[in-house]
C-alpha cells in the first residue's frame, strides 16, 4: 500500500496475514481445539475491535482480556461473544464485569465470594474461570492449595466453573525441563477435580509458545497471542509454523536538507556529519511509541533501501540519513516496522536494538497513529488515532466526556476561568445537575385560562375577592421514565427548588398564600391522561415541600421507556395584587403553543414579554384585545431551558 499520504503516519494491519496465522493455529490444533483470541493491550497495539471482530470470523470461540476495562470497551464495540479476564480482578470491577457478562478469572476465594455475593443480590450467576499457579508465580491460586479452593468456590450457587487454566512461564523453549513440572502439576490437579466432579467443560494450558511447541498439553481450549500477530515467541520457534507479521508502522518525510560535514542533528549534538549529508525529516517520535534508546542505532526503510535513524530520537520528530537515496523526497513513504520493496524491518530486530521483546515494540508502535486495516491488499478501513478513547454508557464515563467538554470550552475561550463558569452555567441550565438524566419535550402546549370567582363561589370562599380562578392544561411529548409520578404545588421558592429536585415531579406550581398549609381545594388536579386514557389519582400528600399529588400505577408499566403524550388539566388560584403570570420552560423543548386567555376578567392592558434562548429567538405572537394572548413556535424548533413567557396587566 503506497498510500494513504493524508496520515502523518499511520499503522497498517494486513487482515490477509492475519487470517494465515489463523490458518495454521487450525493446522496446529486439528481443528478440535477451542481457540481463544488474546486481544488485551489493545490486541498488543493492532485494534482490538477489529481483531476481535476478524478472529470470530476466523473461529475463535473465546476473547482474552486484561482487565474489565478492556472487556468493556470490547462490548460498546458490538462483541457479544464470550470474553474473559486473563488477570485478577480488583473487588471495584465486579459490578462492571457483572453489567457487561464478562467472565472474570478467580484466584482467590475472598473475589469469589464477594462476586458470589453481588451476584446474590441480583438473581443472577455468573461462568468464571479459576487460575491455578503452577509456577508462574503471578495470578492464580497456588497448585498445592487449589484443590481445596476450589472445593470450596464450588459450593457458592451463583458461580458457575466454566474453565480452569494454568500459564505456562517458558512454553517457547521447547528443551525446558520446567513446561514439563508445569504440565505435571497441572494435569494431576485436573485428575483429582475430575474423580470428585462435577467435570469442568474448558481446560486450558497453552499460550503461543504452548500451542507450537507442545500439541499435547492443547487439552480444550488455547489461548494464542504474539503468534497470531505474525511474531514468533522465540525465533527457534519458526520452523513449526508459517506465521505472516500483521503489522507495519509508516510514515513519510516531511523535509529534506542537505548539510556540510561537521554540522550537528538534533538535540545534544549526538550525530556530527562527517561528509556531505541529505537529512530527511519524520514526524514520528518516543511520542509515538518509537524509543529514545533507537537514537543513532534504530533503521528505516526509504524507497526499499536501509536508512540510518542519526541524531536523538525526539518527542514528535527524528532524522534520517538519506545521502545514499539521493532519488528520495519528500512526500515518499517510510517504513519503521514492515516491508517496503524486498527489505524488510521486524519487531523483533527493533527489539533487539532496544534491548526488549517484540510485544513491547509492537504495544508501543503508533500510539498517535491511525490503524488502516487492509483486507485483500486494500483498504478496508480506519480507526481512528484515539482509538483507545472509548465511551460505555456510565456515570463513570459521563464524567469522562463531562471533562472533554470542560477542556473545549476552556480552549475556545482561551481563559479556563472562563471556560469553567460557561461550563457550569450550560450544565446548570440543560441539566439542572452535573448527574441529573436530559429530559426532552416536544409539541409543548399550555393554555392559560383566567377567570373571576362567581359570587356564589365568593360566599363558599372568603378569599374570593383576593384571587383569580386559573385552569391550566398541559400537553407534551417526552419519554415516561417513572411508573409513580406525581404533580406538586410548593409555597415557597425553597418548597419549589425541591420540587424540580425530584425526577419524579411531572408538573410544579407556585401558589402564594397566607395559610399555613395548602387545602386540596384550592390546588386540584382535574385530570391526568398519557396517550389519551385517564391515569389514576393515588392519593394526595402534605409535605414538607407542599401538597403533593401521586398519579400512576402498575398500568403505567406498558408505557415506560417510550415517548407518550402528557396531558395535565389543574384548577388552582392566583392573587390579584400579583399582576403577573411567568411560564418557564425548564427542559429543552422542540415546538409549542402557549396562550393566555383572560376575557371576562378585570385585566387591562394585558402584554407579553418573552425570553427565549436558542436559535429560535422570536415565536410567533398573536394578540385578540381584551380576550387572550398566544406564542407559538415551529414543532422542528428547539427551546432550551431559562426560556419563557411572562404576561403582565394592569387592574
Amino acid at each position: 500500500m503506497n498510500e494513504p499520504s493524508q496520515y502523518r503516519s499511520w499503522v497498517e494491519i494486513d487482515l490477509d496475514a492475519f487470517r494465515q496465522n489463523w490458518k495454521e493455529i487450525r493446522r496446529l490444533t486439528g481443528g478440535r481445539t477451542r481457540v481463544l483470541q488474546v486481544v488485551k493491550a489493545d490486541a498488543y497495539g493492532h485494534g482490538a475491535i477489529e481483531i476481535s471482530q476478524h478472529a470470530l470470523k476466523n473461529g475463535a470461540a473465546f476473547l482474552g482480556v486484561a482487565n474489565a476495562d478492556e472487556g468493556v470497551q470490547l462490548r460498546v464495540g458490538g462483541i457479544t461473544a464470550p470474553i474473559l479476564i486473563l488477570s485478577p480482578s480488583p473487588l471495584s470491577e465486579i459490578d462492571e464485569i457483572i453489567k457487561y457478562n464478562l467472565r472474570p478469572s478467580v484466584s482467590d476465594r475472598e473475589f469469589a465470594s464477594a462476586l458470589d455475593a453481588t451476584l446474590e443480590k441480583r438473581g443472577m450467576t455468573l461462568p468464571v474461570h479459576l487460575e491455578v499457579d503452577t509456577g508462574m508465580g503471578r495470578g492464580g491460586m497456588l497448585y498445592t492449595e487449589a484443590l481445596e479452593s476450589i472445593r470450596a468456590i464450588r459450593s457458592l450457587p451463583h458461580l458457575e466453573i466454566e474453565g480452569v487454566f494454568s500459564h505456562m512461564a517458558s512454553s517457547e523453549v521447547r528443551d525446558e525441563p520446567y513446561n514439563a513440572t508445569q504440565w505435571e502439576r497441572f494435569s494431576g490437579l485436573l485428575a483429582d477435580l475430575e474423580r470428585e466432579g462435577p467435570p469442568i467443560s474448558l481446560r486450558h494450558f497453552s499460550n503461543s509458545g504452548g500451542v507450537l511447541n507442545f500439541p499435547r498439553y492443547g487439552l480444550d481450549m488455547v489461548r494464542p497471542g504474539i503468534m497470531t500477530y505474525g511474531i514468533y515467541p522465540s525465533p527457534a520457534l519458526s520452523d513449526a509454523a508459517r506465521l505472516c507479521p500483521v503489522m507495519s508502522f509508516k510514515t513519510t518525510i516531511v523535509l529534506v536538507k542537505a548539510f556540510p560535514p561537521g554540522y550537528s542533528i538534533g538535540y545534544n549534538r549526538t550525530f556530527i556529519t562527517s561528509r556531505d549529508t541529505r537529512i530527511a525529516t519524520i514526524p514520528v517520535g518516543y511520542g509515538d511509541g518509537y524509543g529514545l534508546i533507537l537514537s543513532n542505532s534504530g533503521e528505516a526503510l526509504v524507497r526499499g533501501k536501509r536508512v540510518p535513524i542519526v541524531g536523538r530520537v525526539s518527542m514528535d520528530m527524528c532524522t534520517l540519513d538519506v545521502t545514499d537515496v539521493p532519488e528520495c523526497r519528500t512526500g515518499d513513504e517510510v517504513v519503521l516496522l514492515g516491508k517496503q520493496g524486498g527489505a524488510y524491518l521486524s519487531a523483533n530486530e527493533i527489539a533487539a536494538k532496544a534491548g526488549t521483546i517484540s510485544y513491547e515494540v509492537l504495544c508501543a508502535l503508533g500510539k498517535r497513529a491511525p490503524r488502516v486495516f487492509v483486507n485483500k491488499g486494500k483498504p478496508d478501513s480506519v480507526e481512528p488515532r484515539l482509538r483507545r478513547v472509548f465511551i460505555p454508557e456510565e456515570e463513570r464515563s459521563i464524567a469522562r466526556i463531562d471533562q472533554i467538554i470542560r477542556s473545549c470550552l476552556e480552549a475556545r475561550a482561551s481563559d479556563r476561568e472562563l471556560g469553567n463558569a460557561i461550563y457550569y452555567e450550560m450544565l446548570e441550565t440543560l441539566f439542572g445537575k452535573e448527574n441529573r438524566q436530559l429530559e426532552l419535550r416536544s409539541g409543548f402546549d399550555y393554555r392559560i385560562r383566567v377567570r373571576e370567582f362567581t359570587e356564589a363561589e365568593k360566599r363558599e370562599d372568603p378569599d374570593g375577592d383576593l384571587f383569580f380562578q386559573v385552569t391550566t392544561e398541559v400537553g407534551y411529548t417526552k419519554i415516561l421514565k417513572n411508573r409513580i409520578f406525581f404533580i406538586g404545588c410548593a409555597m415557597t421558592n425553597e418548597q419549589l427548588s425541591a420540587l424540580f429536585e425530584d425526577s419524579a415531579c411531572e408538573y410544579r406550581w407556585l401558589f402564594n398564600t397566607r395559610k399555613e398549609q395548602i387545602r386540596e381545594e384550592d390546588f386540584r388536579v382535574r385530570r391526568v391522561r398519557i396517550d389519551g386514557s385517564d391515569v389514576p389519582i393515588l392519593r394526595v400528600d402534605h409535605t414538607k415541600r407542599g401538597l403533593e399529588v401521586w398519579c400512576g400505577g402498575d398500568l403505567m408499566e406498558k408505557h415506560l421507556d417510550r415517548p407518550v403524550r402528557f396531558e395535565i388539566e389543574i384548577v388552582t388560584k392566583k392573587l390579584k395584587s400579583n399582576r403577573l403570570f411567568s411560564v418557564y420552560l425548564v427542559y429543552p423543548t422542540r415546538g409549542f403553543n402557549i396562550s393566555f386567555d383572560y376575557e371576562g376578567t378585570a385585566l387591562r392592558n394585558v402584554r407579553e414579554v418573552s425570553f427565549f434562548s436558542g436559535k429560535h429567538l422570536a415565536p410567533e405572537v398573536r394578540e385578540d384585545r381584551g380576550k387572550s394572548i398566544s406564542l407559538t413556535l415551529g414543532e422542528n424548533d428547539w427551546i432550551f431551558p431559562t426560556s419563557g413567557v411572562t404576561f403582565v396587566w394592569d387592574l
